[in-house]
């Protein structure tokens, strides 16, 4: 594939904050690829004030609309142009926006036949939610990738992290092999041009990433292709691995803490999510400027911090982050090494060294194998929870366990890392407590936020199920995957649409929570029923 940017040029514009505006030139493509020299528009910092007075009065009613919204001409005269304007008895803010930006258009999501089966569906829905890589206007918060892609559906326009592998999981079930490398290839080119994979392919997820699973999306791949179809991507799986690590390749005896690496007192080093500005996001800056406004003014600008971790977590928002296990406004997401990401990160650790072994690289791959059992052994240590038997998130400040019990005690089982005694302890805790008529249910607390009782989400679906085959949990995880199936069904047949989340508790329900209403679409939701569809498939097979 192409090569990395070739200068990085940036200038520091005060104003919202310390903000980065990188001009970067890239290198190596053809004239029918990305143009040579591409800049990077930050609506927060090139519109200054307006970007302010816009988000503030959520004119547009969703604050991601504006950071997507396309100046009809430089942001420069844009704001020269607000200035002069607002001031006079007829200006309109509402009017002005309308004149001067092309907003994003609402998506319309297709309704598929409800007479059609689901799976026939989904195999033929992939269509109507790639989008092409390249920005229409040099003012587009978007960034270009080299390849198209799958965009989740609803307000999301963009390819985000996450959301992608269990997209890709889909789009392998479908025959849709090309594209699904082709998003691979841009994770990499991701990696290549920032260090790491953002949120999504916007300027205003540059500040941080999501949940790591590039590894698990080779291996994905590799499980269909093989491991020569994945190995070129072994530079970019050890890049991302750093970017975690906070820029050590191999840590030292004497580890150093960083953003994400946090070093305990008796040397043992784990990770974080972790927020790198004290501002509200972009993409939410009138309602968490409004969130912050309750809090003392010195403790406005960790909260933002806290906050942005909790995105990177891809858990926005969940009683997993709240220290008082309930309300928003106690958010303390960077004092908390979640057992999500210790599990990936030994999922990395671990496909680094089945990758170096392939590729005839005995040291390093004997490094990677030395890392990824020192992360299993941490994992126990600090995750598990002798009392529930449950692995739960661990408060490094406080040197405890939060108790707050969630879906992501299943990523132990996910990525291979539990014992056989805590995956038994843990299959049988997720059988009492979180399955429910429609699936598993992403905690046992309800606050209000989607990521909380009664929600189920496709991606949580998916790691419980083949964490519990992992470790042959074959009728719990069947019985899982009949319930989700028959819930997405039936609301598939009632709307002919698929959902970003759904009421696994009340399936007569609509699921809800979060600051936005529920989207439709949808992209992890398709991908991990295809997938669903298939070892349902082979397990009745293999029962035979």
């Amino acid at each position: 594939m192409a090569n990395i940017f070739d200068t990085v040029r940036c200038r520091t514009i005060p104003r919202v904050g310390a903000f980065l505006l990188c001009v970067i030139a890239f290198a190596g493509y053809a004239e029918d690829e990305l143009s040579k020299e591409s800049s990077i528009y930050y609506p927060e910092v090139e519109l200054e004030e307006l970007f302010i007075d816009v988000q503030v009065s959520k004119i547009l009613d969703d604050y991601k609309t504006f950071v997507d919204a396309i100046p009809k001409s430089s942001p420069r005269e844009v704001l020269k142009r607000y200035r002069a304007l607002k001031g006079t008895p007829e200006f309109d803010l509402k009017t002005f926006i309308h004149s001067h930006f092309i907003l994003p258009e609402s998506p319309s999501i297709k309704s598929g036949a409800h007479e059609e089966h689901l799976q026939n569906h989904l195999n033929n829905h992939w269509k109507n939610l790639v989008r092409h890589p390249r920005k229409t206007s040099e003012y587009s918060s978007l960034i270009d990738l080299p390849n198209p892609y799958i965009v989740p559906g609803g307000r999301f326009r963009e390819m985000f992290y996450w959301d992608s592998y269990f997209s890709i999981l889909g789009l392998l079930e479908s025959g849709e092999d090309e594209l699904a490398l082709g998003m691979i290839d841009n994770f990499a080119y991701l990696i290549d041009s920032f260090g790491f994979i953002p949120n999504g392919n916007r300027s205003y997820f540059l500040s941080r990433s999501q949940p790591p699973l590039f590894a698990a999306t080779l291996l994905a791949y590799a499980e269909k292709h093989g491991l020569d179809a994945v190995i070129q991507y072994l530079p970019q799986l050890e890049k991302e691995y750093q970017y975690w690590m906070d820029g050590n390749e191999s840590v030292p005896q004497e580890a150093v803490e960083g953003v994400h690496l946090i070093v305990l007192e008796n040397g043992d080093y784990l990770n974080r999510y972790a927020g790198a500005k004290e501002e509200p996001r972009a993409e939410a800056y009138g309602k968490e400027l409004r969130w912050a406004s309750a809090l003392p003014e010195r403790e406005r600008g960790k909260y933002h911090k806290h906050l942005r971790a909790v995105c990177e977590s891809g858990w926005d928002f969940s009683s997993r982050w709240f220290s008082d296990g309930m309300n928003k406004s106690t958010t303390y997401a960077m004092n908390i090494i979640p057992v999500d990401l210790t599990s990936l990160l030994f999922q990395i650790e671990h496909t680094l060294a089945v990758l170096f072994d392939h590729s005839g690289n005995s040291k390093k791959s004997e490094h990677y194998f030395a890392a990824s059992e020192r992360r299993k052994a941490l994992l126990h240590k600090y995750h598990f929870d002798e009392k529930t038997g449950t692995y739960q998130d661990y408060d490094y400040v406080q040197g405890k366990l939060t108790g707050r019990m969630s879906m992501a005690m299943a990523y132990p089982l996910f990525v291979g890392a539990a014992t056989a005694s805590a995956a038994n302890s843990v299959s049988k805790y997720l059988n009492q407590h979180f399955l429910k008529q429609g699936g598993f249910v992403s905690t046992l607390v309800e606050t209000g936020e989607q990521w909380d009782f009664p929600n189920g989400w496709a991606p949580l679906q998916y790691i419980g199920v083949r964490g519990l085959l992992t470790y042959n949990k074959h009728a719990l995880a069947n019985d899982a995957m009949s319930r989700w199936l028959a819930l997405n069904e039936k609301v598939y047949q009632a709307e002919g649409k698929m959902m970003e989340k759904y009421n696994v508790v009340d399936t007569t329900l609509k699921a809800g929570g979060g600051e936005y209403p529920t989207q439709d679409g949808f992209g992890w939701t398709n991908g991990v029923d295809l997938a669903f569809y298939r070892l349902l498939a082979e397990q009745n097979v293999a029962s035979k």
